[in-house]
């Protein structure tokens, strides 16, 4: 066989080949964001259904269940509908909502299908801001990551000293 056809035969093997890897490359390890994004991605969504003043899809983060607990100072509410009806009474309307803000955010996988984040949240409304810490116990189901714990609590309110008049 003369050199002119070995050297285009091989080639065309390597370039059969190179296209083999490459598309059993993109097909074997799609493109899919990491876990931490996308409970990253969870918390951004309910930054922006509450500042929207949406409290129903902010609460879609949440795991539709009766094993649901959100704790703070009032206590501990126990199962979805609950949380939910807590944050309809202690959030009545979008005056009362105000507008938050996560930060300081740490996402800690603990395993394939659950992870926790601690951060701290501010909210701003025209009477006040109020702040606190947060942690969140995520699970992840087939629908992806919610929440099935969430532990919030504010910091106290900064004490108003009433002035003295000598």
């Amino acid at each position: 066989m003369p050199a002119q056809f070995r050297i285009a035969r091989f080639a065309a093997v390597a370039a059969t080949i190179w296209l083999v890897v490459v598309s059993h490359s993109s097909v074997a390890s799609p493109a899919y964001p990491s876990d931490e994004s996308q409970i990253r991605a969870v918390l951004d969504m309910q930054t922006a259904a509450w500042n929207r003043g949406d409290i129903d899809t902010f609460m879609t983060s949440y795991w539709n269940s009766e094993q649901t607990e959100f704790l703070g100072a009032n206590g501990i509410a126990h199962g979805w509908q609950a949380v939910l009806d807590r944050y309809h009474h202690s959030y009545p309307d979008r005056k009362s909502m105000g507008a938050v803000s996560f930060s300081d955010l740490e996402v800690h996988l603990t395993c394939a299908d659950a992870a926790y984040v601690a951060g701290k949240f501010h909210l701003v409304r025209e009477a006040d801001q109020p702040s606190g810490v947060f942690s969140l116990d995520f699970r992840k189901f087939p629908e992806g990551w919610r929440i099935v714990l969430d532990h919030t609590t504010a910091f106290p309110a900064a004490a108003v000293v009433p002035a003295t008049s000598h």
